[in-house]
Parts: C-alpha cells; sequence; structure tokens
C-alpha cells in the first residue's frame, strides 16, 4: 500500500524514506476496574494483545487501529504500510455497503453515487481496448448492476474549479501590492503536494495555496448539498464513491474540513482508486467489453450524450484555464494556442505572457517531488518569478497517478501515451460555457462571488507542527 500513494508523501527534504512518526504507535487501552490491580498484558507470536488479571484469567483485546484521520493529523508520515490503515476507503468497503443496502427495509437504505474521474476511465478504456464513451457506458451498466443509483462524471465539478481558480487568481493579482504572499498563486487539486506542503512548510506555503477545492470536493458538496435536495434526502442517506487515478485522494476524503458535523457524514464517503475497479470487475467476473452500454447520469438530470472534458493536459488543465483568463481580464489580450517552454524536464514547464517585451504573466506547472522541492526552495529564498504555479505529486500528472492501472506487456511511456490518447478524445468544453454550471452557480449558490459560493466551492489549509522523536532524528 505505501508504494502506491505518490512521492511526494513517501519522501521529505531529500531523505529517501520517512519513518512512521511517533504518533502512529498507539497504546493498547485496557480496562481497569476500581480496587483491582493493574492488569498485564501478554503479546503472543502472532501479534494479538491480551489482558491477564490476576487470576491468571485473559482476555483477548482488539487491536489498536490507525486511521487516515489520524494519519493527517500526525507530523510524520503515512507511508508505512503495517502501520496505516485505510480505514473505510476501499472497493470492499464499497461492496459491503452495497450487500447492507439490499437486505435493509426501503427506508433505511442509502441512495449510493458514484463520481468517476475522467483519469480513471481513460486507464479503464486503455486497459479493455474500448473508446472512451463506450467505457463511460459500460462501466454505468455495471455498477448499477451491484446497486449502484447515478454514476456521474468529475468533469462536471472541475468547471466550478476552474472557473473558481481563475476568479481567485484575478483577485490575488489586484491585491499583491499589499499581500506579498497573494503571489504566486499554487494549485490546490493535489491532495499529495497540499499534505506535503502542510507538514513541511505549514504557515510559509499555505498562504500561497488557491483555496478553491479539488474536483473531487467540490463533487462531494454539490451531492450532499445540491443533489440531496433533489432527492429530498439529508446528507447522511447518501453513500458517495468516487473513482480516482491515486491513492492520495482517500487522504483528501478524510479531511475533518470536509466532513459536515451537523449529519456526521463525509463529502465524499469512499474513494476508490482505477486499479479496484478492476479488481472489483475480476471479482465479480466480468469483462467490461461484454457489458451492454447505459445512457450516462448527469447531475441536473438530462441525459449526456457525449463526454466532455478541458484542455490543458491530464492533470485538468488549471494552468491553461487561468492563464487564458487573466490574459483577457487583467490586460484584454486574447490568448489562441499556449507555447509551454520546458526547463530541466518535461514535468517543469514555463508560460509567458508578453507585451512589447514586457513580461505580464510567468506561469509554471511542476509535477513530481523533485520540481515541487525546487519551487519551494525558490519560493524561500524570494526567487520564485511565477505569478501562478500547477502543481501536482505525480511526475507527468494525475493521468500516471499510483491508483492508474498498469498495462500488461507495454513500456511505462507507451501506456501513458496511450491513456493520453483517449483522455484527449473527449470533446473539450469551455467551464463559461456550460449551461448547467450557471445554472447552478445562479440558482443554487447565489451568484458568483456569493457568501454561500465561499462555503461550498473553497476550503483552507492547516500547518502540522513537526513533532521531534526517536524516530525522525537524522543522523
Amino acid at each position: 500500500m505505501a508504494a502506491r500513494f505518490s512521492g511526494v508523501l513517501q519522501l521529505t527534504e531529500l531523505d529517501d524514506f520517512i519513518a512512521p512518526s511517533q504518533e502512529c504507535i498507539k497504546p493498547v487501552k485496557v480496562d481497569k476496574k476500581p480496587g483491582k490491580a493493574a492488569a498485564k498484558i501478554r503479546i503472543e507470536a502472532d501479534g494479538s494483545y491480551f489482558q491477564v488479571n490476576q487470576d491468571g484469567e485473559a482476555q483477548k483485546l482488539e487491536k489498536a487501529k490507525i486511521t487516515l484521520n489520524d494519519c493527517l493529523a500526525c507530523s510524520g508520515c503515512i507511508t508505512s504500510a503495517e502501520s496505516v490503515l485505510v480505514s473505510q476507503q476501499s472497493h470492499g468497503e464499497l461492496c459491503k455497503v452495497l450487500a447492507l443496502n439490499k437486505a435493509a427495509a426501503a427506508h433505511e437504505q442509502k441512495l449510493v453515487v458514484v463520481s468517476v474521474s475522467p483519469q480513471s476511465r481513460a486507464s479503464l478504456a486503455a486497459r479493455c481496448k474500448l473508446g472512451l464513451l463506450e467505457t463511460a457506458q459500460k462501466l454505468t451498466t455495471f455498477l448499477k448492476s451491484l446497486g449502484v443509483h447515478h454514476v456521474f462524471d468529475t468533469t462536471f465539478s472541475r468547471n466550478f474549479s476552474l472557473l473558481e481558480s481563475q476568479r481567485e487568481f484575478v483577485r490575488r493579482f489586484h491585491r499583491q501590492a499589499d499581500d506579498k504572499k497573494a503571489l504566486p498563486m499554487l494549485a490546490s487539486a493535489c491532495p499529495g503536494w497540499i499534505c506535503y506542503a502542510e507538514k513541511t512548510h505549514g504557515s510559509f506555503i499555505i498562504p500561497h495555496i488557491s483555496t478553491t477545492k479539488s474536483p473531487q470536493q467540490v463533487m462531494g458538496s454539490l451531492v450532499k448539498g445540491y443533489f440531496a435536495e433533489q432527492q429530498h434526502l439529508p446528507p447522511d442517506r447518501i453513500y458517495h464513491v468516487t473513482v480516482m487515478p491515486c491513492y492520495d485522494k482517500k487522504l483528501e476524503a478524510s479531511r475533518p474540513d470536509f466532513f459536515n458535523q451537523e449529519y456526521q457524514t463525509r463529502d465524499v464517503d469512499c474513494v476508490i482508486t482505477t486499479g479496484e475497479v478492476l479488481k472489483l470487475l475480476e471479482q465479480e467476473g466480468v469483462s467490461l467489453s461484454d457489458v451492454d452500454p447505459s445512457p450516462l447520469d448527469t447531475m441536473l438530470g438530462r441525459a449526456a450524450e457525449e463526454l466532455s472534458s478541458h484542455r490543458g493536459g491530464g492533470s485538468g488543465g488549471y494552468l491553461e484555464h487561468v492563464f487564458r483568463h487573466a490574459a483577457q481580464e487583467l490586460f484584454g489580450i486574447h490568448v489562441g494556442s499556449i507555447h509551454y517552454k520546458p526547463l530541466k524536464n518535461k514535468d517543469f514547464q514555463e508560460v509567458t505572457l508578453e507585451r512589447d517585451g514586457e513580461v505580464l504573466l510567468q506561469f509554471a506547472l511542476a509535477y513530481g517531488f523533485r520540481n515541487i522541492q525546487n519551487l519551494v526552495q525558490k519560493l524561500k529564498r524570494g526567487k520564485c518569478p511565477y505569478h501562478y504555479v500547477e502543481v501536482m505529486a505525480c511526475p507527468s500528472g494525475c493521468l500516471n497517478g499510483g491508483g492508474q492501472i498498469k498495462l500488461e506487456g507495454e513500456s511505462s511511456k507507451e501506456e501513458l501515451q496511450q491513456v493520453e490518447r483517449l483522455y484527449e478524445s473527449a470533446r473539450a468544453e469551455i467551464p463559461e460555457e456550460n449551461q448547467a454550471v450557471g445554472e447552478l452557480y445562479q440558482h443554487w449558490l447565489g451568484g458568483w462571488g456569493s457568501e454561500k459560493v465561499l462555503e461550498v466551492l473553497h476550503t483552507q489549509y492547516h500547518a502540522v507542527e513537526r513533532a521531534n522523536s526517536a524516530l525522525n532524528i537524522k543522523w
């Protein structure tokens, strides 16, 4: 499990390995009754614990478990496979919920919603040798045969993430003279990068990070908010699953910021990776190519006849969308094709807007740990020339996430190129022109820049103080 999380979460500074923090060791709880002497703990060869009373009576104790929430609050890491339990974040958990649903009375059942990322769909299409639309339609049939009620596409929620990122950048650009940390603005869609920033650079980096939620978490807000209202259900009666290209998304869904205290429910209840969808198919003995297609669901109830995506690369196109919007909004310049200038490697590239020899905007994308490390060092030295950086933890971005399916007999380069071709075969849409998105902004969110927009589409980040322990001392 450890190796499947992004490299940014497995490394800190320039070390090759980060040990579990002291906080990862939880004590075994022993119930001590008044008037009785303290019990002793016996550890068996298999690692199980027994509480032994004075009279010799032994009672087996539950194993201490560490959840993703514990990991997020920890100042160490999350990468020790033996210590970290990815609780309630697996395809097995989804199967359990579906089984309970079938056995429950109608009024006790949960409405099960699955939101699929376009990167995961492209990876599945490559593995099953199918087209993108065909894969989406057949996957919808398969999931509904298991008991899922609705299958959505997170491209829809990404429209909101892109629009809010664009507007947030313009606001920051206008206040840069008064706020030294307004720029550069750093993208916030990658949870591996966010977790790394919170734990290793804390309050220094956090003011630079965009407050816009990722497409996964915007989808969580839409499903447990707007869609729940449309279905006349409280949020806790909906079980929301996302299919994502990386394991880091499991961490994101577990953040306390995305938990509804009133209804005691998470915006995203369970995250499964693309590889886990393949395991689910294999578990059911189903080949996706043999499944009949179904119409695609949409959030507003209209059946979708085609798939759409966003131009600008397999990580969502944040740089391109923010760049085009800022050029037009701030300088009245319409940007046609965008020219990327690779620097030390293909995962660190620059985009510049110039007029009469003057640099108006300078953007960059930084993918993978080495490039993120260089970016952070530039920031710390006050020598970062960029206004905006699209930051992603995985080399080559989200299409190459640790949760994607590895194709047999293909080199990693050929495999990625195949997934990229499929991903880019969807129709490119412009967020500003999406009618359904505009309707939700106007009628449900109360218009651009409203308080509800800030509440539903934005979040905050928290510096995690690093605790020194015997396990993380550098010799």
